[in-house]
């Protein structure tokens, strides 16, 4: 599958719609896309699920919108 533009690291399934990133994602990982300021004050090793769980957060988009 050709990668497509603006869809921040995620991607398309077969059936067109866009994959969210998973909850065993590392912060380590998004830091690669979204600057070495992601989450900043957090391990690298940490999972997406327990940054999204400690910040209330529903989503890596949500979380993203509440830390820009």
């Amino acid at each position: 599958m050709v990668k497509q533009p603006g869809l921040d690291g995620r991607h398309r399934d077969e059936n067109g719609r866009i994959s969210e990133k998973h909850g065993n994602t590392l912060i380590g990982s998004l830091r690669e896309t979204y600057g070495d300021n992601f989450a900043e004050g957090r391990r690298s090793d940490m999972k997406l699920s327990t940054l999204l769980s400690e910040t209330r957060a529903e989503s890596l988009s949500d979380y993203l919108k509440k830390n820009r």
